[in-house]
């Protein structure tokens, strides 16, 4: 299990957008079988209304016991 953020965070790009601010990511180093992941958007980007389409590369900050993850930033 993940001790810190540090190991929280990972990288990956949009490969489908799905209704209700819902995304579906690749992420770039998968470990222990995640390879695609469900991803929301984080408050804030949806307070400045930031657009994430399908190509996107983001940051994810993932939950420590599995199931969905934050998009925290578009790069």
């Amino acid at each position: 299990m993940p001790q810190n953020n540090k190991d929280l965070e990972r990288s990956g790009v949009v490969t489908e957008a799905l209704p209700n601010i819902m995304f579906r990511v690749k992420l770039d180093q998968a470990q222990d079988g995640e390879g695609d992941i469900l991803a929301y958007l984080s408050g804030k980007m949806r307070l400045h209304r930031i657009r994430v389409l399908v190509g996107d590369r983001v940051t994810l900050e993932l939950e420590p016991y599995g199931g969905k993850a934050r998009i925290t930033k578009r790069l």
